[in-house]
């Protein structure tokens, strides 16, 4: 006799179905294998089955026992097998109807006692399922994640046992209810911030067109802190961004009680994180911080201390949106559409272009520092600012009038004019053929953007970003042109590639931090 379930095989945050046949015949020696590309987890899942089996009081056959996982040339990795094949023996040996079975997913890991425990991964199983107008049957840590894929038949017990009595009538299993939608946390208050009115400028325009962001400042003067406040600003997930993320986060293992939040990620990963940790991959392909920040923000602090090789592997996604590991056997994407926001000291010191203080190394050592971090990666950030460090007379200016909630309004009224006008978008992530038509500046706009590029070195993707930027400015200034003030400040925002220096030396900046200002010769309001 042969029975048969599905299960899921994950390809990066998606689900694909595997269909678990299970040949119970008298022919040949007893054995018990699992064949189909299976992994060494998957492989073990006799041992976990055969335990729970004697666990209840049940014993396999003395037959040939073939376990069969189609498509056979499609990888599978994970424990979430052992319930699918559980219940393919059990249906093939007359222990539950063999009809019962059909029509339903199954995932699950078995414990020896029989208990059905948590596995990733439950989110995109009952999509896949809800697709194909079928059931799921996961662990009950799982159901409450699971429920969040509709109204799909969705079972939920704690045990084989559970699950067997359901299935001969004598026990009715009820449908686990979606887990809670979490409130939005209470962001950080800009108004912590003392003075650097000029960063806080840069901060709500990339909220505003979702740009990367860099900030170049030495130690202590409120990089992090800005950084920190920027998910304030940020509109919540909308209810496609919500499920995208949730998919990621699910194959993570990280949807506890299956409890889902409209805030945007925030990570923030060390500098000694290794490629596979920030990119994803590793022995069993995981998604990586770029993944679990999709549709949120990655905080790179100290950006010049992480390697170069994990700094360049972030430059596909960065254009993207898309991060694929390639194996020998499979290629896995994951989603990685994220808001780049680094930061960075001027110099190994610190010190550089501090007002009064003197790096003890000279220009060399910020130039050094600097050239850690790549030119084309640095192309990719659109807005690039210095932060002076703070000084006692910013520090004894009252609290600024504007907070997080006053700017967070401005970013929403700006995101509304972007959304209705590029078709659900924000302005980083135009397309070019769209960005031509909507950030098109003014003559006198044009003329400005044209000769600064040829001053500062503008690349060609740098020359678009500087549009980009521009075509946000006019959004929170509800401008439907794009004018030169536009331009003018876009530029101010981006640093010049010839002649590499750093800190105040560069921006010109001067006076209290409260009144700073970039000056820029091409910016003149």
């Amino acid at each position: 006799m042969v029975a048969q379930i599905c299960t899921v095989a994950f390809e990066g945050a998606e689900a694909r179905r595997v269909d678990v046949q299970v040949q119970v015949v008298n022919a040949g020696k007893q054995t018990f294998s699992i064949v189909g590309l299976a992994d060494k987890a998957v492989a073990e899942s006799r041992e976990r089955v055969r335990a729970a089996f004697a666990a209840l009081g049940l014993h396999l056959p003395g037959k040939r026992i073939t376990i069969n996982l189609a498509p056979a040339d499609l990888p599978k990795e994970g424990a979430h097998y052992d319930l699918p094949i559980a219940l393919g023996l059990l249906a093939a040996i007359n222990a539950i109807p063999a009809d019962s079975i059909e029509g339903y997913f199954a995932i699950g890991e078995l414990s020896l006692d029989g208990t059905i425990t948590r596995v990733p991964g439950a989110l995109p199983a009952a999509v896949l399922a809800n697709s194909q107008e079928q059931g799921l049957i996961c662990p009950e840590p799982n159901g409450a994640e699971a429920a969040w894929a509709g109204d799909l038949p969705l079972l939920a017990p704690q045990n084989l046992v559970q699950l067997m009595n359901h299935f001969k009538g004598t026990q009715i299993l009820t449908r686990p209810e979606p887990g809670d939608l979490q409130d939005a946390v209470r962001p950080l208050d800009l108004k912590d911030v003392r003075g650097q009115e000029t960063a806080k400028r840069a901060l709500e325009v990339a909220a505003a067109g979702g740009h990367n962001l860099l900030m170049v400042g030495p130690p202590g003067s409120g990089k992090s802190m800005l950084a920190a406040r920027l998910p304030g600003l940020l509109p919540p997930l909308s209810a496609k961004e919500l499920l995208d993320v949730s998919m990621v986060h699910s194959v993570a293992g990280l949807l506890e009680r299956g409890e889902l939040s409209r805030n945007r990620p925030y990570r923030s990963p060390h500098h000694s994180a290794s490629m596979a940790a920030m990119v994803g991959g590793g022995m069993k392909a995981k998604p990586g911080e770029a993944s679990l920040a999709h549709r949120g923000v990655l905080f790179l602090d100290e950006l010049p201390e992480f390697t170069a090789q994990v700094l360049d592997s972030l430059r596909q996604p960065l254009e993207t949106g898309e991060i694929t590991v390639a194996r020998a056997n499979a290629h896995i994407s994951y989603p990685a559409r994220f808001q780049l926001i680094a930061a960075m000291n001027p110099c190994r010191c610190g010190t550089a272009g501090a007002d009064g203080i003197a790096c003890r190394r000279g220009e060399r050592c910020a130039a050094d520092y600097q050239a850690r971090v790549s030119g084309p990666f640095m192309d990719r950030i659109d807005i690039q600012i210095d932060v002076p460090a703070v000084t006692p007379a910013d520090l004894a200016l009252p609290p600024s009038k504007e907070g997080t909630a006053e700017v967070a309004a401005r970013v929403a009224m700006a995101r509304t004019i972007q959304m209705d006008r590029n078709g659900g978008v924000s302005n980083a992530e135009l397309s070019q053929d769209r960005l031509d038509i909507v950030a098109e500046p003014d003559n006198e706009g044009r003329k400005l953007l044209i000769q600064a590029a040829e001053a500062l070195g503008l690349t060609a993707r740098g020359y678009h970003r500087v549009l980009r930027v521009a075509r946000t400015l006019a959004d929170l200034s509800g401008s439907e042109n794009i004018h030169r003030l536009h331009i003018a400040e876009s530029l101010s925002q981006r640093r010049a590639r010839k002649g590499l220096v750093s800190g105040n030396q560069r921006s010109g900046q001067i006076g209290t931090n409260a009144s700073r200002t970039p000056r820029n010769p091409y910016y003149s309001p």
